[in-house]
């Protein structure tokens, strides 16, 4: 908490805060600075910083570059950060139109698709599929929340990737995928 600072040192900080986790919701940079959420608003604007839409979409797009296996709009969610080969992360704001009905649960294909795009785009090769997967549902996801997913490049051995997905939402992880993925060169005849 950052109470009692004066607003050039506020924002200051918040430019700094924002440049270390551009992710940072305006209420949360409101708990941190003991401030109103209107004027962290005011601050961003002096300061030229976008909303957080606007900083997700910078970020993906930035990262949307660097993947070889899918087409950007294949992935499902925001990418958000990208080291082929290695590790990403992807953001999905899930809505009511993912959700059953009866009690706004998000249906599991649109998690499993966010897990999925993630692992296939964390690797590096131009041509991937599942071969296989090892899921988990862990807690429920309801329409409205953010999910976190993050990917991770185990280990590689020939032409197979192996890749863990979790995905968090808040603090709590709700999913967790062992992917066992397959590259080759293309159409094979």
């Amino acid at each position: 908490m950052k109470k009692g600072l004066g607003k050039k040192e506020r924002q200051k900080a918040l430019l700094s805060i924002i440049q270390k986790d551009p992710f940072l919701t305006d209420e949360e940079l409101s708990e941190n600075f003991c401030v109103s959420i209107q004027t962290v608003r005011l601050d961003r604007l002096e300061l030229g910083i976008p909303e957080l839409r606007e900083r997700i979409k910078n970020v993906a797009e930035k990262n949307h570059l660097k993947v070889k296996s899918i087409a950007d709009k294949e992935i499902i969610g925001e990418l958000l950060d990208l080291n082929l080969g290695k590790n990403g992360m992807s953001i999905l704001e899930t809505d009511y139109s993912m959700a059953f009905e009866k009690t706004n649960v998000v249906r599991g294909s649109h998690i499993f698709a966010q897990a999925e795009s993630l692992a296939i785009a964390v690797i590096d090769a131009n041509v991937a599929l599942i071969g296989v997967a090892n899921i988990k549902y862990k807690n429920p996801v309801f329409a409205g929340d953010k999910l976190i997913a993050k990917a991770e490049v185990m280990r590689m051995r020939g032409n197979k990737y192996f890749v863990w997905v979790f995905i968090k939402v808040k603090s709590v992880e709700v999913f967790r995928g062992k992917f066992i993925l397959v590259s080759f060169n293309g159409r094979e005849e």
